[in-house]
């Protein structure tokens, strides 16, 4: 018996020796961590660059100008959180598009179905998360934003040990940033019509009573009969060029139930409880 279990741990060991490891993913994507730093360190060579304004007047005259350099200063830091699905099959598919010049977008963070963060891009810089899109007066929102991608195809509950670590990602980056609660939103916030996600699946009423976004109250007052529903939608941060979309967008986001275009009564009441928090 003894001899038999001895082979039995001999054969494990063997087994287990001569299994693959699998590289963390520093390791496997070392090629494009290097490009990454290469990109980082000319950036930075542009920030460092003390070069006077070279201008010249209407007659082609140069303008004397000279270099003296602020001791006031500091990062532009992020003021928005912008929280995306995927739509992707795996952790490892989105990992790779965001590793390859051509489909040209990018994000800070991806969130694994485990709960596994990976963080692609340092915060003060700009990813490629929102494209085309507006909320409230701004129509550049990666410049303002830190973009967060959900391992999800956008048809399906997120996992719970996804958005555990997104809560905590979350807290860290509103304490890091003093990023207000009402600058949590989705990609379908600031791009209605175009984007859905998070999607109607997203728990936006969990993250809401953790302090990352607003959502309505569970008892809702009703809204006066001359309520202007697209001037609230306005209010909130929609772009109500297309009201018909931004209707939907809100929908998604706050009422979770259907993605019509048409406000009902009870969407009209949400909606009226929600702006009020803006």
């Amino acid at each position: 018996m003894k001899n038999r279990l001895l082979l039995l741990a001999i054969t494990a060991i063997i087994i287990t020796s001569c299994s693959p490891k699998v590289k963390p993913l520093a390791s496997r994507y070392a090629a494009t961590n290097k490009v990454y730093t290469e990109h980082a360190d000319s950036l930075s060579k542009v920030l460092l660059a003390e070069n006077p304004a070279m201008l010249t007047d209407s007659l082609g005259r140069p303008i004397s100008s000279e270099w003296v350099g602020t001791v006031n200063f500091n990062l532009r830091k992020p003021n928005y959180v912008v929280i995306h699905y995927t739509a992707q099959d795996s952790l490892a598919q989105t990992i790779k598009t965001f590793t390859l010049v051509r489909p040209q977008v990018s994000a800070h963070y991806v969130i694994s179905k485990d709960g596994t963060v990976v963080h692609m891009l340092n915060d003060y810089m700009r990813a490629w998360h929102a494209g085309v899109g507006k909320w409230g007066s701004i129509s550049d929102m990666n410049s303002c934003s830190i973009g967060i991608e959900l391992d999800n195809k956008g048809n399906e509950p997120f996992a719970p040990a996804q958005i555990s670590s997104l809560l905590a990602l979350l807290a860290k980056l509103k304490k890091d940033y003093n990023i207000p609660t009402a600058n949590f939103i989705g990609h379908g916030d600031v791009a209605p019509g175009r984007k859905p996600d998070p999607g109607i699946r997203f728990p936006w009423e969990l993250l809401a009573s953790r302090g990352f976004g607003y959502y309505s109250d569970m008892i809702i007052v009703s809204a006066p009969a001359n309520f202007d529903s697209a001037t609230a939608l306005r209010l909130i941060g929609y772009d109500t060029r297309n009201l018909p979309a931004a209707i939907g967008a809100f929908k998604r986001h706050f009422v979770q139930r259907e993605e019509s275009t048409r406000l009902t009564q009870f969407d009209l009441d949400v909606l009226y409880n929600v702006y009020q928090k803006y």
